[in-house]
């Protein structure tokens, strides 16, 4: 019996409308489950390792000027200053850098190829949330006498290509510096300690010769308990980067940044806005291609409002008249669905090659995201199309009886 209703009910459907709705759904639908996965794919080259995408931080310091250089006036930040900076719009986070008050000496050395370098030197640390490399080898045991150390990789550059480079020494890579320990002498208080360190990880952040934290809470109060450390410089987490209100700030104050700190975040703002931009495109021609379809439901129904009258008159419930016309929304749905996610993953393998060609190292995600996402979307309108197809056949009913 339900067939014969379908036959008698698909006669005014029109094939243009449904064809419209069909690619104008997939073609939104396309957009938001590749925006999102390909968001997710790209996510770990911004986040994992050192990336400006990761946050958008700024490396504040003091001018230093010729006139305060004889006064000895100082350049650190004092806690109004942070406080003062904290209570600002634009700032997120606040990190101080936190300097050693003692004296470090460092060698390295590869007998094998014949070098050993040996100089003095200094260490500093920032809070933990701060760092841009993996915390998993970022910790301090006391107990172990290793320290890790994360250096700039510009310091690795400049030993590659220049020191390396006019002695015919052979260079360093990043995996090969990470098997390499450093002894690392400590002296102050009275006290000389030996410890190794061990390079964890490079930072294109920070230019700096960084130390956990704890080590260096640790290592002041033990080598300089007497000593207040005081902050020269400070990383801010900003909202936005391009606020105009943050060059306003530090120019009134006197503060200054590390170069290309504030380009940097710019392109990570604009690059995040682009992303967004395209999500919402997406989502909207998905909502239009939902609303064709509505629309198309509806004159259909509209069209066939005598002979529903007529099957709701001979027995036939609001229900089952509202069957047909719900299986075939739902239907198309299924199939918008299926094609989405065959169509995102056939692309995704063009841009994910490309990843693993410049991020070897790299996990790419899976094929989830899209998969949970699109399900979502599909229950979400298939739903709505259920529910607004029983509505206008019951309104029919009612207006019937």
């Amino acid at each position: 019996m339900n067939t014969l209703v379908w036959k008698l009910l698909r006669q005014h459907i029109s094939i243009g409308q449904l064809v419209g709705f069909f690619f104008a759904n997939l073609f939104g639908m396309m957009i938001v489950l590749l925006s999102v996965q390909f968001y997710k794919d790209v996510l770990p080259v911004f986040t994992e390792g050192d990336s400006f995408m990761k946050k958008d931080y700024i490396i504040a310091t003091k001018k230093i000027s010729t006139l305060g250089s004889f006064s000895g006036k100082s350049n650190t930040f004092s806690p109004e200053d942070i406080a003062d900076l904290k209570k600002q719009n634009f700032a997120k986070n606040i990190g101080v850098f936190t300097p050693s008050q003692f004296k470090v000496s460092a060698g390295l050395g590869m007998q094998e190829a014949g070098i050993r370098l040996s100089t003095d030197m200094f260490f500093e640390s920032v809070p933990d949330p701060f760092i841009d490399i993996k915390l998993d080898k970022w910790h301090f045991d006391e107990s172990s006498h290793t320290i890790p150390i994360i250096i700039p990789r510009n310091y690795l550059n400049l030993y590659n290509f220049g020191f390396a480079q006019s002695r015919s020494l052979p260079k360093l890579s990043e995996g090969l510096m990470g098997l390499i320990q450093m002894d690392i002498r400590m002296q102050g208080n009275g006290k000389v300690e030996q410890y190794k360190g061990n390079i964890v990880g490079f930072s294109n952040r920070l230019n700096t010769i960084l130390v956990p934290q704890s080590f260096m809470e640790w290592a002041n109060r033990n080598f300089s308990p007497e000593t207040n450390a005081q902050p020269a410089r400070l990383i801010v987490e900003v909202k936005n980067p391009a606020d105009a209100s943050i060059a306003s700030y530090f120019q009134k104050k006197g503060y200054e940044t590390e170069d290309g700190k504030l380009d940097a975040g710019k392109t990570s703002y604009f690059l995040r806005l682009i992303v967004g931009i395209v999500l919402v495109v997406g989502l909207l021609i998905s909502v239009l291609s939902f609303y064709i379809l509505m629309l198309s439901i509806f004159l259909l129904l509209q069209k066939n409002t005598t002979k529903l009258e007529s099957l709701l008159l001979i027995g036939y419930s609001p229900g089952k008249v509202a069957l047909p016309y719900q299986v075939l929304t739902v239907g198309l749905n299924v199939f918008v669905l299926l094609l989405s996610i065959g169509l995102v993953a056939w692309l995704r393998t063009y841009y994910t090659e490309t990843i693993r060609l410049l991020f070897p190292q790299l996990e790419t995600g899976t094929l989830w995201p899209a998969i949970c996402l699109g399900i979502c979307l599909f229950l979400l309108v298939s739903v709505i199309n259920i529910l607004a197809v029983k509505r206008k056949v019951l309104s029919i009913w009612m207006h019937k009886s």
